[in-house]
């Protein structure tokens, strides 16, 4: 017989089926995103899942097109002063919010001014300024002290992060303070009643966007919808997602998993697409607390690296990765093979060498481990046993990505909950360009987390914004890109191949861009 308990129990489930039901399954979308959303606020973190939510739910005032080229979004027209220090705006007609009150002037300062403080490019842009004021509801001016030239650069940033719109209200949210109003400007609606971290995470057609006129294109163009409802369903397990594909339970993946690749390529009904370019992998440490304060410990952790080990126990597959010592993408404008010491092989006698002139003293080392991201989860242990290999001793600590990526915020001495290293993905778009890339900062408590202070690294930084010439800035680009290594930021792991894998012939209207984007998407 059934207990009170299990009638309770079945009878819920069968409310929820029935719920499910009555959602028609050729409107709604149903997709693994790559992590489980608990951080809702684009700004306050760099977090993928964090920005890809954003792209949902807001707009941009200008977008890069698939040839990388800029474009005006949420603008309809703009125009610069002869002298290069003044620009004036003016928005499209008929923007709303998704509460259906106009997208103004003001909406669009407060905004930018929000995402100016954590953004690094923004920072710099925001010290460059006179005066941004409101010239009437639907047009703005930005006028500098001298000319920026990365105008437009700033405010078409595609990742990490980009400068989203939202309500005035929304915006005047002090910016170390996350957000709780998911008001948007863009082509959904989150359904903050329907949110279940850990679960699911719900989207409906916002009636209010009115998309550009133009086709779709990277993250400019027209942001269609054509299914009334889009589901991010919550599997972190790579052999689960991988089956439910496979069974028609969910309609795409958003990473496919490396190590089902094989699987899924085999499969005739699976298509699996590049919808972005490709990604890098970095070591990033804690230089605000001992022991990576030490240049020369963090130059010790860079050398344990191996490059080959740590890429293909993620990503198993050729097909899927390669090496690549350069911070900037290996094939791009900037890339250089002037590393300095680093080679993306281990040195371990050499480590061990820096370790003994810099005093380390065996504190354990700890290494955040996210156990739950089929995407990054494979580096951690491998990157732990290199290290112990080099000399350091190594506090491997287990936990879910949306934990890390709100502990890595924490400043504290490792006993009260700090850390001192994790591993995380780039894409292009993040790192094609220095002042793009969010955590190669030197401005201390000011910067990404890491906080390393750099005053050399930040006066190159300034001087690349201030030149024009590609070689010159080239040039520019290779030495900060050496300084990076002396001061032991950003540590290169290699480059990946991200492939997304949805059901052939009921998926379509997948969007090349620089990130990954929902909108254009279509259910057969």
């Amino acid at each position: 017989m059934f207990s009170i308990k299990k009638m309770a129990l079945v009878a819920a489930m069968m409310l929820a089926t029935h719920a499910s039901f009555a959602q028609d399954p050729a409107k709604t979308l149903r997709i693994v995103p790559q992590a489980d959303l608990k951080i809702l606020d684009p700004i306050w973190t760099t977090a993928f899942v964090t920005r890809n939510h954003g792209y949902m739910i807001y707009d941009t005032l200008f977008g890069v097109d698939a040839n990388g080229k800029i474009q005006p979004q949420m603008i309809d027209k703009y125009s610069v002063a002869a002298d290069g220090k003044s620009w004036t705006f003016t928005l499209r007609k008929g923007l709303a919010f998704s509460d259906g009150k106009a997208v103004t002037s003001d909406d669009v300062i407060t905004s930018v001014k929000r995402w100016a403080q954590r953004d690094n490019l923004g920072q710099k842009m925001m010290l460059a300024l006179d005066k941004f004021e409101a010239v009437d509801a639907s047009t703005f001016r930005m006028t500098f002290q001298q000319p920026f030239g990365m105008v437009l650069e700033a405010l078409a940033k595609p990742s990490t992060n980009p400068p989203f719109i939202m309500p005035r209200h929304v915006a005047e949210t002090p910016a170390d303070k996350q957000i709780d109003d998911t008001t948007g400007s863009g082509p959904y609606i989150f359904k903050k009643d329907e949110y279940r971290p850990g679960e699911k995470v719900v989207y409906i057609k916002n009636p209010k966007y009115v998309p550009r006129s133009e086709e779709p294109s990277g993250t400019a163009g027209a942001k269609r919808v054509y299914v009334d409802r889009v589901e991010w369903i919550i599997l972190k397990d790579a052999q689960t997602q991988t089956n439910a594909l496979i069974n028609g339970e969910v309609d795409m993946i958003e990473w496919a998993p490396a190590e089902q690749y094989a699987t899924l390529k085999a499969n005739p009904k699976i298509s699996l697409e590049s919808q972005l370019p490709k990604g890098s992998v970095a070591l990033h440490l804690n230089h605000l607390i001992p022991p990576f304060n030490n240049p020369k410990i963090a130059q010790a952790a860079f050398m344990a690296i191996n490059q080959e080990a740590l890429m293909k126990a993620q990503l198993v597959s050729k097909d899927l990765y390669n090496t690549c010592t350069s911070i900037y993408p290996c094939g791009s404008a900037y890339a250089s093979d002037k590393t300095g010491y680093f080679t993306g092989k281990p040195q371990f006698a050499e480590a061990k060498k820096l370790l003994k002139e810099a005093g380390y003293d065996g504190t354990p080392v700890v290494l955040m481990w996210p156990t739950d991201f089929a995407q990054l989860n494979k580096y951690p242990p491998v990157l732990a046993a290199l290290l112990q290999q080099a000399g350091f001793k190594v506090d491997l600590q287990s936990m879910d990505w949306p934990t890390l990526v709100s502990r890595r915020a924490m400043k504290s001495p490792v006993a009260q909950g700090g850390w001192n290293a994790f591993i995380t993905a780039w894409g292009i778009a993040d790192t094609m360009n220095p002042l793009f890339f969010a955590s190669l900062t030197g401005s201390g408590e000011k910067g990404w987390f890491g906080w390393a202070t750099d005053d050399k690294l930040e006066q190159l930084k300034a001087q690349f914004l201030a030149t024009m010439g590609e070689p010159e800035r080239k040039q520019l680009a290779e030495q900060i890109q050496l300084e990076n290594f002396a001061g032991g930021i950003v540590g290169p792991i290699g480059e990946y191949k991200p492939l997304t894998a949805y059901r052939k012939g009921v998926v379509s209207g997948v969007v090349t861009a620089p990130v990954n984007v929902f909108w254009n998407l279509k259910k057969n």
